[in-house]
């Protein structure tokens, strides 16, 4: 088990070593067309991030709020964010992306599929200690991404996940394209599935989908700023979904058209220092993703002030408004970014 052994923030580049994680015990535990769904919540009741075979089957997916891919396992994958890695490939499948800081400031994605699954996608990259903190909710996921560093092996082989790295995924993994390693490595995810038969299937996480509550405000664009990062999120009237950019320049999908979801979660969580570092001797941020804390929710041109809660790291992530309610999501992909509660902040 990885716990979320958080012991403060102390804030500074010469801080401390924040955080130690430690193990012990143990946690818990297909293309087709998405048509929205108006009913939260999107599964059986219960507990988010209950096993799913405690309650009956969800008649909407947990993820996407959609009818397809109910039964599917689910599969997470690591994906470079860097301009070296641009356009990536099969993002704008997933049904939901996470953006997590990481090293030097810069950030990493991590896609995941259930309801429907891309031809191929990449560039696969290393997992962070972060990603063993987020994963236990969706039960025993399978688990894609091109390494680890040393250190690290021991709390990936005891966490919930199938790991079919490119170490263990075998011909699922090639290299593909014009671009040098490391930004060229790609993956067949039906075959990285083939890796991992008893990955589990989708769970209530927690969030829940439906027509917008009451209030929000207008709102034509936001910005979600890393330390050397910034993705700006566009509302699109037309495409009625938030159209991704990097640095101010569209993020494009390999595919064609531009990244973006119908739901944009702006999760301010408290970013500090893990106990791992990278070959520059820069330290590997620790993002606290159980608690509580506040969140922005962009869905329809409209942001919501909304507040989240997650308990441990078995159990999902809800989200409710300012006056107790459920924040619902707009049906389709939902992206999660990770940023931290005040001043982007290098630990």
């Amino acid at each position: 088990m990885v716990r979320n052994a958080w012991n403060g923030i102390v804030r500074g580049r010469t801080a401390a070593v924040l955080g130690v994680v430690a193990l012990g015990g143990s946690l818990a535990g297909c293309s087709g067309s998405d048509k929205p769904a108006q009913a939260a919540p999107p599964g059986a009741p219960g507990v988010p991030g209950a096993p799913s075979s405690a309650s009956p089957p969800p008649t909407t997916h947990p993820f996407t709020g959609g009818r397809s891919g109910l039964k599917n396992p689910v599969l997470a994958v690591k994906i470079e964010n860097t301009r070296n890695a641009m356009p990536q490939s099969g993002v704008s499948a997933a049904d939901i992306v996470y953006i997590e800081q990481v090293e030097g400031g810069e950030t990493r994605l991590m896609a995941v599929y259930s309801s429907k699954l891309p031809r191929r996608v990449g560039p696969v990259r290393s997992a962070r200690i972060s990603d063993m903190h987020i994963l236990p909710q969706f039960g025993r996921p399978a688990f894609a991404f091109s390494g680890v560093q040393p250190k690290m092996k021991k709390y990936i082989r005891k966490s919930p996940v199938y790991d079919i790295s490119q170490d263990n995924g075998g011909s699922s993994y090639v290299r593909w394209g014009p671009k040098p390693i490391p930004y060229n490595l790609y993956a067949d995810p039906k075959d990285l599935l083939k890796q991992a038969p008893k990955a589990t299937g989708p769970r209530d996480i927690g969030f829940r989908f439906g027509p917008a509550p009451a209030g929000g405000r207008p709102m034509k664009s936001y910005t979600a700023r890393w330390p050397a990062v910034r993705m700006g999120f566009t509302w699109s009237a037309k495409q009625k979904r938030w159209l991704a950019s990097y640095n101010g320049s569209p993020d494009t999908a390999r595919e064609g058209g531009r990244l973006g979801g119908q739901t944009v979660v702006i999760q301010y969580a408290k970013t500090g220092r893990s106990q791992f570092r990278d070959v520059l001797g820069a330290y590997t941020p620790l993002i606290k993703t159980t608690g509580t804390g506040r969140a922005l929710v962009l869905r329809d041109g409209k942001a919501y002030d909304a507040k989240w809660s997650r308990p441990s790291e078995g159990k999902g992530t809800t989200f409710t408004t300012a006056d107790g309610k459920p924040m619902t999501f707009a049906p389709g992909q939902v992206w999660v970014a990770l940023v931290n509660d005040g001043k982007p902040y290098m630990p």
